[in-house]
């Protein structure tokens, strides 16, 4: 399947962000993409409205794009039961060109990590005459053939017979536990299936007796046969032990799929580790990651409606792939690494853009998405008063209002109605409902908008207001803190602001302009507030 491509718009989701994300995923799907539409923060009642209305699911919440260890090509799977051989531990090793590989228990949950160094520790140093393991290991290990089966499980004493017969019968060296490797020693065969014991392997080809065979079944003697001679056996034998039957590393650091790599970073600085486990939640593992692995990643891919600058968007977008950009607005200090495709039009909401992708790839716009496009039209131009409307917006909203039946006028004020809750909010809430950051001539400029039916609850409490104003400011070194409350029926805007700011405000604006001023004909924060602003500063 190709990646996921999520398409959102900017921190504070209103309704044309919201609906042009919906949309536009909604158009890439059918175009053959794998899109996701996300909110950056929960939505506003507006957009609640609205959604609800013309029965669409609110998209998930997208905490960020950070850069995780899920998106690195690691070893993925790479990993090996306890039960599992030495043997099989190493060529899995070998054929990844790895000198480590978890190891997990029969539920998947990492347990440990086995290295190429503990099988050296165990072949030098360590006891090379018992073997725990299972019959198929064996097999597989010493490239035999199964003659005997009783037993699943083998465990024992390896013993190679080299010694003379007659010295041989003076020991007792057979009993239920004894691996016996043996090539055409019949006299000694026999003398072991009637000791009965664990295990015969018979080397260089040669075969048991018929009447030695008979015995083996009756007394239940598992017995191999292979084509190695006695010495190689013996040498590779052991290679068939169960892994949890060597002294590996138990306690390693682990790390989560879902961890961010700058996280990451931190630990490999802190434990100087080259291999690192990667588990999820419940502790099972998801194979393995090592450094070299860090250069290879997979970042998200994502495309932006409604805005383009990064402080707007989501956390560790610089992080992710950008595809694509869909807006309406300025154009911010986003860069990209490669050509995306970016549309930009000056038109009053990201919506009008939407619906003319639609046309221009002469997709059909099935009713709940056109009623999400009339929506955004109708939020972002305030029902075509604000300055920012277009011929175009006004020509496709015309469109929009054929195609779905829907009168333009009665949904407005359901939806202007629905976001009117200044009663149900906190004074903070308010303020950062739509909430956005400039950053101009070095100077961030913070201006949050509210379009309400009920101006009065506000100006009552103006002093409040200038107060959270003045303390925001001053906590997040904003130059400029301005709170503007639109009445949409006056066609004009109400003014709070910093008092740090005042001098500003009035060089941009108005000499005579105080707190709770009122701008006639001022309802647009990109057209008609920003530019004086800017214009200003510079």
């Amino acid at each position: 399947m190709k990646d996921k491509i999520y398409i959102f718009g900017h921190r504070n989701p209103d309704t044309d962000s919201v609906c042009s994300a919906i949309s536009l995923s909604y158009l890439q799907n059918i175009l053959g993409l794998n899109t996701e539409a996300r909110i950056l923060s929960n939505i506003n009642e507006e957009t609640k409205y609205v959604l609800k209305k013309f029965n669409i699911a609110i998209p998930e919440i997208l905490n960020d794009v950070k850069l995780q260890v899920k998106d690195i090509n690691y070893h993925k799977d790479f990993k090996i039961n306890s039960k599992d051989s030495v043997y099989n531990a190493f060529f899995a090793m070998q054929n990844d060109n790895m000198s480590t590989i978890p190891v997990v228990d029969d539920k998947d949950t990492f347990i440990g990590a086995f290295a190429m160094k503990d099988i050296a520790k165990k072949e030098i140093l360590g006891d090379n005459s018992t073997l725990q393991s299972s019959y198929n290991h064996i097999l597989e290990t010493i490239l035999g053939k199964e003659i005997l089966k009783f037993d699943d499980e083998i465990a024992g004493t390896l013993t190679n017979i080299a010694i003379r017969s007659t010295s041989f019968y003076n020991q007792d060296l057979f009993d239920n536990k004894t691996i016996l490797i043996v090539g055409d020693r019949h006299s000694i065969i026999e003398e072991a299936v009637n000791k009965k014991v664990k295990l015969i392997v018979i080397t260089s080809g040669n075969k048991m007796k018929d009447e030695h065979l008979e015995i083996a079944k009756k007394n239940k003697v598992n017995v191999i046969y292979t084509n190695k001679n006695s010495y190689d056996t013996l040498l590779t034998i052991g290679f068939a032990n169960y892994i949890e039957s060597y002294r590996y590393t138990k306690d390693l650091v682990c790390v989560k799929e879902d961890t961010d790599i700058s996280d990451f970073n931190e630990i490999i600085n802190k434990s100087r580790h080259s291999y690192y486990p990667v588990i999820d939640n419940k502790h099972h593992c998801l194979g393995l990651i090592k450094l070299s692995d860090l250069r290879d990643s997979n970042p998200k891919k994502v495309m932006l409606v409604d805005h383009n600058e990064i402080t707007q968007s989501v956390e560790g977008l610089d992080e992710a792939e950008i595809v694509g950009i869909v807006d309406h607005h300025k154009l911010g200090n986003l860069g990209t690494n490669q050509p995306i495709n970016f549309r930009n039009m000056t038109v009053g909401s990201t919506c009008t853009i939407v619906y003319e992708l639609f046309k221009e790839n002469k997709i059909k716009i099935p009713t709940d998405i056109a009623s999400l496009l009339l929506s955004g039209i109708i939020s972002d131009t305030l029902l075509l008063k604000s300055p920012t409307t277009t011929k175009i917006d006004e020509k496709v909203l015309n469109e929009l209002v054929k195609t779905t039946g829907i009168d333009a006028d009665k949904l407005a004020i359901g939806m202007f109605k629905a976001n009117d809750v200044i009663k149900s909010k906190s004074l903070k809430e308010i303020i950062y409902m739509d909430f956005k950051t400039f950053n101009i001539d070095k100077r961030c400029i913070a201006i949050s908008q509210v379009t309400t039916l009920n101006v009065k609850a506000i100006l009552k409490q103006k002093n409040s207001y200038i107060r959270f104003l003045n303390k925001e400011a001053k906590n997040n070194n904003y130059d400029i803190m301005l709170f503007v409350i639109t009445d949409i029926f006056k066609n004009g805007s109400y003014i709070l602001f910093n008092d740090d700011a005042i001098n500003l405000i009035k060089d941009a604006f108005d000499d005579k302009i105080e707190q709770g001023s009122f701008l006639e004909n001022i309802v647009s924060r990109k057209k008609q507030i920003i530019p004086p602003i800017i214009s200003i500063l510079k």
